[in-house]
């Protein structure tokens, strides 16, 4: 099968931080930040707050998503770090993903400027709805497991290793569509849809999920739609989203942080039993025609068609690593390099427990990986472009 991969729906200029627990200890020292202090959900309006989070998303060792209030305050706050330019967005990076392994594709895009065009590969063309240059960095932090940072009255330490993504973008929330996606799309094989969780107004989410749908009946009939969800700023956003395109989508994808979040509670994602019951009533609140959930031990695809996915999931599980390990400099040697470590023995556990639990399941354990710096940011992105490509190559070989 012929046809184009068209990513969508907006891309980021990331300031992707350098781990330094000093500069990090030093801060909370001049705010006088104690474990009280500490909070996942505090707005964030300031240097303080915005320190006050990152450090609580530390001590749980999780990851997520959180709106501030300018994007003066990223710059100001970046401004103590080193740091490293780079572009994100689930769209874009997954691109990068298919670029290094020789795939094309377009993308989609809501604002530009100097840096995206400059750190673009060639591979990929654009369509974009931006009217003028702008930038609204968003800011990174990753950080180890092990991480320690110094507070008044105690020591933080971090049980995992995990990433933060703090951002104030005005084109990401509006959302534009561009004029030319519809073009692009009578040409597709394959349609990745993310990005609307980043968007705070309900009434304007509702019209661009339709707008989006519209353009979507250029899409070739058997051209695939993959909808990342990602971390939404409002949770309940997402209904909204579902609720307009669910038919329409052939594989919806999430990580654990919003497996958790959708279930309202923690899983422990080593324990099969736990996992058996999560993934259950994520298909009752998702009922997707195929779900994948993907985490730090496994990878799990559920659905009448989730037989049709192995090999996609054996291909994201793998890119994911590699990123893991190496961060943005990698191959397809690399990748083949990856695909001889050894798996999780945990997550292998979880993926024949829900095997045999689950008949319409399929998985892949996750790689059993040991690095002192460790990439946390875009996994989730890397695994959707490992995905695609591995989809995109079965279509080649196919059409």
């Amino acid at each position: 099968m012929g046809g184009q991969i068209v990513l969508g729906l907006g891309g980021t200029v990331d300031y992707e931080l350098a781990w330094d627990a000093q500069v990090m200890s030093r801060l909370a020292g001049q705010h006088r930040l104690t474990s009280a202090d500490l909070s996942l959900t505090a707005p964030i309006v300031d240097e303080r707050s915005l320190l006050s989070v990152i450090l609580a998303f530390l001590e749980a060792g999780e990851g997520g998503e959180r709106f501030v209030s300018s994007s003066a305050l990223v710059e100001e706050f970046a401004a103590h770090f080193e740091y490293e330019t780079t572009l994100g967005g689930t769209g874009v990076r997954a691109g990068l993903v298919l670029d290094r392994l020789g795939i094309g594709s377009v993308q989609h895009l809501v604002s530009i400027d100097e840096t995206v065009r400059r750190l673009l590969p060639a591979s990929m063309s654009v369509v974009s709805s931006a009217t003028e240059e702008t930038l609204d960095p968003h800011l990174i932090v990753q950080f180890p497991a092990g991480a320690r940072v110094t507070l008044l009255d105690r020591d933080l330490v971090s049980p995992a290793a995990n990433r933060l993504i703090l951002a104030n973008d005005p084109p990401n929330r509006l959302m534009a569509l561009a004029p030319g996606l519809r073009t692009a799309l009578a040409e597709a094989q394959i349609l990745l849809v993310s990005g609307f969780n980043t968007m705070q107004d309900p009434a304007l989410l509702r019209s661009r999920v339709s707008e989006l749908r519209a353009a979507m009946e250029e899409l070739p009939p058997d051209a695939l739609v993959f909808y990342e969800d990602a971390g939404f700023y409002e949770r309940s956003f997402s209904d909204s989203v579902r609720e307009g395109l669910l038919d329409r989508i052939d594989v919806y994808s999430l990580n654990e942080d919003e497996l958790q979040e959708y279930l309202g509670r923690r899983v422990e994602l080593r324990a099969p039993e736990q996992v058996v019951a999560a993934l259950r009533e994520a298909q009752r609140l998702i009922p997707a025609t195929t779900l994948v959930v993907h985490t730090r031990f496994w990878a799990i695809a559920l659905g009448r068609d989730a037989g049709r996915f192995a090999g996609a999931l054996r291909g994201a599980v793998e890119a994911a690593a590699t990123r893991y390990r190496l961060g943005d400099r990698y191959d397809a040697a690399d990748l083949a390099a990856t695909s001889a470590l050894p798996r999780h023995a945990g997550g292998a556990g979880v993926v024949e427990a829900v095997a045999s639990a689950l008949p319409d399941s399929v998985g892949v354990a996750a790689f059993d990986l040991d690095t002192p710096t460790p990439t946390t940011i875009g996994l989730g992105d890397t695994f959707v472009g490992g995905f695609l490509a591995a989809l995109a190559r079965e279509r080649s070989a196919i059409g």
